[in-house]
């Protein structure tokens, strides 16, 4: 069974570069979400096997309210960051993370931390 991953990203230009490394990777894509709110629905409806989650988006958001819910519904998760993991609210930062800039293979070894 594939693994279905929600990518919540919100340069549309990454994200599609991380859909295409979910693609030759043989990952399925549960779909991406730009901010908080446009993924939390996506995280109620299931359907979601793990999420890799920039942790800053427009506007100043954060990603923590979608960590929450996933690890409410113990769905894995990497924080995707430029930084070194400081950024991280204090109850996520034992998650893995996904440094940019992204290549295949550190999707592919964050994925794979996720079982």
């Amino acid at each position: 069974m594939t693994m279905r991953v929600l990518l919540v990203e919100d340069e549309p230009l990454i994200a599609m570069m991380l859909e295409d490394f979910l693609e030759a990777l043989d990952k399925g894509h549960a779909g991406t979400a730009d901010c908080v709110a446009a993924a939390l629905p996506m995280v109620a409806a299931g359907g979601i096997d793990a999420a890799i989650l920039d942790v800053n988006l427009r506007s100043g958001e954060k990603s923590f309210p979608i960590a929450d819910a996933l690890a409410a519904r113990g769905i894995p998760f990497v924080f995707a960051t430029g930084g070194g993991g400081e950024e991280i609210a204090p109850e996520h930062r034992d998650r893995p993370r996904l440094s940019k800039p992204f290549t295949m293979d550190g999707v592919d070894q964050a994925l794979a931390q996720l079982g």
